[in-house]
Order: C-alpha cells, then sequence, then structure tokens
C-alpha cells in the first residue's frame, strides 16, 4: 500500500515517466488526449501549448473520488443519518458507527482502496492517496507553466486557473477528515530528506484561500464563452470554472470558521468572526453573479427536484440539473443504479444483497419537521398540539422534502404486474414485524431511502437496468448549499440573524428562506429568529433536511463540535403498529399506535473521534509529521 509520502518522494522524473494520458473525461475532450500512453515525449513538447498541457491536467479530473460509488456499497454517509445492516462489519461505517476510525485504513471506501488508479475504476478510488498523487501533479504542472509557449494568454490562464483549483482541493478534502496536514505547493524533490511540517488548522486554511482566490480569479464563468472552450461548445458542464473556485473559496474560509478548525487552531470553540466574513463574502460574489444571470446556475423547480440527483429514459443524461456546480465524473454509468439500489431499497424487492443502509429514525424525526414549519416534539410519542403532529398519523402534513427523500409506511414501491405470494410486497410494510423490515438486508428503522431513487427501482418493474438508459450522481456542492454556507457565515460573521455580506443582497434569514420558498415551505419562522444561537440551530436544522445523505453530514457534525454529544449519539428505530387496514391511496391517513423509538446503537465516540487518525506507516517516516490526538 503506497503511503503519502512514498507518493511525494517519487524521484523528479522526467515527462516520459510520468505521462498518464487521462482517459477521456466526456467524447468532446477526445482532441486534446490524440496521443497513445505509451509516448515518449520531451518536458518542452509535453507543456508547449494548450491541447497538450490540458492533456497533461486532465488525469487530475480522474483524482476526485465518488463519494457514493468508490466501492461495491455506498459508502458516503458517517453521520448520525444512517445505519448499515448488522451483517456489515466490512463497511467502514459500521466500523465508525463502534468507534473504529482506524477502519478507513484496512477496509475499502472513498477513504483509501489500498491502491492507487487514475482509471475509470470507480471502485478503486479512494481520496487519500489519490489527493497526494494529485497535489503532485498539480505543482508539477505549475512548475512548468513557463515551458507553455505555444498558446494564447486565456489558454495560460485555463490551465493555470484548473491546477491550483486541484491543489487546494485536494488539500481542503483531506483537511476536512484529517485536520492539520502540511500544504504542499512545490515538486518535493526525491533526493532531500522530508521534513514538511504540518499547519495549524487555519495556516493551512490560507494556503488553501490563495489557490482558491487566484483559480477564481484566472477561471472563466462559463468555458463555453472562451475562445478555447467553444472548440467544446456544449460539454464543458465539468470543467472547473470560477463558480466553483468561488465555492471553495468560501467552504473553506467557513471550515476554518468554524468551532473545531478554530478550537485546534488556538481560538477556542467558538466561531472565527472574521473568517466567517471573509467565508460570507466569497460566498456573496458567487450568489451575485448567480442572482444577477451571469451564470449558468440556478435552483431547480421542486417540480424537478429529482433530476439533481438522477435520470432515467433520457439517454444517459447526466442528473445535476442546473443546480449541480461541482461533482465527480460519472464511470460506468449504468452501474451508478445497481450500486446505489443494491444498497439503500430493501432486498425483498430489490438484489439480494446483504448489505443494506436504512435512514435513521432520529435523524429524519429530529429534522425533517412539519409542513407549517415546526419540528416534531422531542418524544414522537406525544401529540404537538400547536404543529400538528399526532403521533397515530405522524406522516400527515410534513416538509414537503419528507415525501421526496423517504419511504414510510404504505407508501407504493412496486408499479407493475405481482403474482400473487408477491402481492403483499407492493406497498412498503414498514410497520413492527412488517416484511420490509429486516435487521440484515432491509430497513431496520422503518424508514427506506428515496432521495436518489424512484418508484419502480426493483426486481419486478426494472426500471434500474441497463435499457432504461439512466444515470445516478450525487453532488459535491450545488447551489442550494451555497445558500445555506452562506447564511451561516453571514450569521457567525456578523453575529446577527440578518447578518449580510456588503456585496450581496440577501442576509442570513433570507438566504435560508430562499431554500425553504423552493421546498413550498413557509419562512423562518419568528421564533427561530430570537437570537443567533436559536437561529443557528434552525439553519443546522434545515442544512440536515436539505442536503440529507449527500455525505455532508459526519463532517458538520464533527466541525460543529457536535459529533460526542449525547444528543447525536444514537442511532435508532420506529417501531409501531397499524391499527387498521392500509389506506393505499393515501398512506398518511392510515392510523398507527404503539410509536415508539428504539436504540439499535450508541456510538460512544471522544475528542479523539474529531479527525481521522493518519496510517502508522505515514507518521513513522520523520518526526514532524506526527499522529492525531488520542490515536
Amino acid at each position: 500500500m503506497k503511503t503519502v509520502m512514498n507518493i511525494l518522494r517519487m524521484k523528479k522524473y522526467s515527462i516520459t515517466s510520468i505521462w498518464v494520458i487521462a482517459l477521456v473525461m466526456i467524447s468532446s475532450c477526445e482532441d486534446y488526449l490524440d496521443r497513445t500512453p505509451e509516448s515518449v515525449i520531451s518536458e518542452e513538447t509535453a507543456f508547449r501549448n494548450f491541447e497538450n498541457f490540458q492533456g497533461f491536467t486532465e488525469e487530475l479530473y480522474r483524482c476526485i473520488p465518488d463519494k457514493f460509488h468508490s466501492h461495491n456499497q455506498a459508502t458516503g454517509n458517517f453521520g448520525d443519518d444512517e445505519i448499515w445492516s448488522d451483517d456489515s462489519p466490512d463497511q467502514v461505517g459500521f466500523r465508525f458507527d463502534r468507534g473504529d476510525f482506524w477502519a478507513w485504513t484496512h477496509w475499502s471506501s472513498y477513504f483509501d482502496h489500498g491502491s492507487l488508479t487514475t482509471t475509470q475504476d470507480r471502485t478503486a478510488k479512494g481520496l487519500w492517496p489519490l489527493a497526494w498523487y494529485g497535489i503532485r501533479k498539480a505543482n508539477l504542472g505549475l512548475e512548468n507553466l513557463h515551458r507553455m509557449t505555444e498558446a494564447t494568454q486565456e489558454e495560460r490562464e485555463l490551465i493555470e486557473g484548473q491546477l491550483l483549483f486541484f491543489r487546494g482541493w485536494l488539500h481542503f478534502n483531506m483537511a476536512q477528515y484529517w485536520g492539520s496536514l502540511p500544504y504542499i505547493d512545490r515538486v518535493l524533490p526525491g533526493d532531500e530528506p522530508l521534513r514538511e511540517e504540518k499547519l495549524s488548522y487555519q495556516e493551512f486554511a490560507e494556503k488553501a484561500h490563495n489557490d482558491f482566490r487566484r483559480a477564481a480569479d484566472l477561471l472563466p464563468i462559463n468555458w463555453d464563452n472562451t475562445a478555447t472552450g467553444r472548440r467544446t461548445a456544449g460539454n464543458n458542464h465539468y470543467r472547473i470554472n470560477k463558480i466553483m473556485a468561488l465555492s471553495y473559496l468560501g467552504k473553506n474560509l467557513l471550515w476554518a470558521s468554524s468551532p473545531l478548525m478554530n478550537s485546534v487552531s488556538g481560538g477556542g470553540p467558538v466561531y472565527n468572526a472574521d473568517l466567517a466574513r471573509r467565508s460570507a463574502e466569497a460566498f456573496g460574489e458567487l450568489l451575485n453573479l448567480v442572482e444577477s444571470g451571469q451564470t449558468q446556475y440556478a435552483l431547480e423547480p421542486f417540480s424537478n427536484y429529482k433530476r439533481i440527483f438522477l435520470t432515467r429514459g433520457q439517454n444517459w443524461l447526466l442528473p445535476g440539473g442546473a443546480e449541480t456546480i461541482f461533482r465527480t465524473l460519472v464511470h460506468g454509468v449504468n452501474a451508478t443504479h445497481w450500486n446505489l439500489t443494491q444498497c439503500w431499497i430493501p432486498a425483498v424487492i430489490a438484489r439480494d444483497a446483504n448489505h443494506r443502509l436504512s435512514p435513521t429514525s432520529n435523524y429524519v424525526n429530529r429534522n425533517y419537521g412539519m409542513a407549517n414549519g415546526l419540528p416534531l416534539p422531542e418524544d414522537i410519542s406525544q401529540a404537538d398540539p400547536e404543529s400538528g403532529y399526532d403521533p397515530n398519523y405522524p406522516f400527515r402534513n410534513r416538509d414537503p422534502r419528507f415525501y421526496h427523500d423517504i419511504a414510510y409506511d404504505g407508501v407504493q414501491m412496486v408499479l407493475g404486474s405481482l403474482s400473487p405470494e408477491n402481492a403483499n410486497l407492493r406497498y412498503a410494510n414498514l410497520y413492527t414485524g412488517g416484511n420490509f423490515r429486516n435487521d440484515r438486508n432491509s430497513t431496520r428503522t422503518g424508514y427506506v431511502h428515496m432521495k436518489f431513487m424512484m418508484v419502480g427501482y426493483n426486481n419486478f418493474d426494472q426500471l434500474f437496468s441497463y435499457g432504461n438508459a439512466g444515470s445516478r450522481n450525487i453532488p459535491y456542492v450545488r447551489l442550494s448549499d451555497i445558500y445555506l454556507m452562506y447564511a451561516e457565515a453571514a450569521l457567525m460573521g456578523y453575529n446577527s440573524v440578518t447578518g449580510q455580506s456588503p456585496n450581496f443582497s440577501k442576509n442570513a434569514v433570507e438566504a435560508v428562506n430562499t431554500i425553504r420558498e423552493r421546498a413550498g415551505m413557509p419562512e423562518v419562522l419568528p421564533r427561530f429568529q430570537t437570537t443567533v444561537s436559536v437561529f443557528l440551530e434552525e439553519l443546522r436544522r434545515e442544512r440536515a433536511v436539505e442536503l440529507a445523505f449527500e455525505g455532508h453530514r459526519f463532517t458538520d457534525l464533527r466541525r460543529w463540535m457536535l459529533i460526542t454529544h449525547p444528543d447525536y449519539a444514537a442511532k435508532t428505530a420506529m417501531e409501531f403498529d397499524r391499527a387498521e387496514a392500509l389506506n393505499t391511496e393515501v398512506p398518511s391517513d392510515t392510523r398507527i399506535v404503539n410509536l415508539r423509538e428504539r436504540v439499535i446503537i450508541n456510538r460512544n465516540y471522544d475528542d479523539k473521534h474529531y479527525w481521522l487518525p493518519f496510517k502508522v506507516s505515514d507518521v513513522s517516516l520523520y518526526p514532524e509529521f506526527d499522529q492525531n490526538p488520542g490515536w
């Protein structure tokens, strides 16, 4: 298994030994990639013009691991949001729930696969080795910019902007899991001892900030509107642009301002207001461009919400719509259907795999409130006359995103004909003892994932089959995330619920209301605007709903210093009985009784669980690269 330093200490190679032509990102890239992998060329030739240099740069796009398809199971959510079936000890998320964060070093997952590849093999891509490889490659490209002699100024800026973005992005994505790291901004020679010191988190973030800021200044909003990009017009949506760079310019600063990162940098377990204001300004710059119509990005209407994550029967159209800003490449398009289907749909109707993921009852009930904007009561077995919540009809009048994201008891799951022996599989029987409940290969919690699914994803309707030509992709960043991060940064930067960056027209509350309005929810209620801390809790709940199951929760809970809090320790199941026959027309009108929550597992986390441990082989290389506390 390659360690970080094995990758960084590769001998200073010629272009012959490092040239790995990137596989085609999208079909239009072929003009850039007209060399064979075995081409033996000089550095002067390799970096001389845009076509050659872009061919070198393209491989960096394959250093973006897919959060949910980087293994044969869905491996992206490690917070309080999901729970694995009880026969999944080889899954990193299962191990993390038991406090074993070492699991990332020896079980294949988003973090590592024990190898390094930039091929199309989605099951062998891990963040740790790809990040170090990509950082070295970006530095090598930046070091050779002076060799780009046969190029326009625009072409030089496009290359430099991409390289700087990837150097910043790869560093940032490691830091949010492992914390303080060396920031490698040069090609490290292979014949000198390594003594790269780990920076404080905020020192590290300033280095990433410089790369993202410079990238944002160099890159266009839309490659289609450049002379260079017009060669591949209509197929540039993956290419790194100004909006992507501004997204991470703001996110990097918000993370650095957050309580965990501020605490480990010597500032205490509170937000750093200065960094939060700078973050709000970066997001404000982005959102001002969006709302003034200068970009290709916009919030999708709620009627098209599904297409952000999923397409089907549209000739392999990639999902994302106008809302997705940054995402991984799609490796093996059809595989994105069955790969998640086998994890997120109960085996009783889908593929007969054992490993299953269920949305936790605690996450769904804590965050997905009522349609009137009020949360569910803490004890879901008790009625709440003010919100209208009734434990005998707990699925009535909920946030519209609840019905999009979650299958609850009685929801139709099979569309087509069923044999008499399978007739009881048409509707999700999620009551205690129902045939959709099973700790091994169906739901453990009484809820089923539907955010990235459609009714008909099952062995009977076969809507996930190859012939239905679809794709699934879960974004790294989409526009609604930007609004919510802006709201958080403006709130904490200006210490006011009406905090507002000078370069954007909306304040913190108005930014959140933009997302709620899209979903058909009322504006944030006055009771949640009384103080900064009260509004922060409501903003966090909004973030949990809007970005549910998209791979953000684990990092959010850690940066907020909540992952060790008892309120987020338990993962629960929802137990209940049907009191009457299922109302198949309106399943939420079926009366239930004996509603209660059952604890499946309590996660016993302490302070060391704020960061993942480093591999022993890496921290053993030299004293300045030390282990994270507690590990």
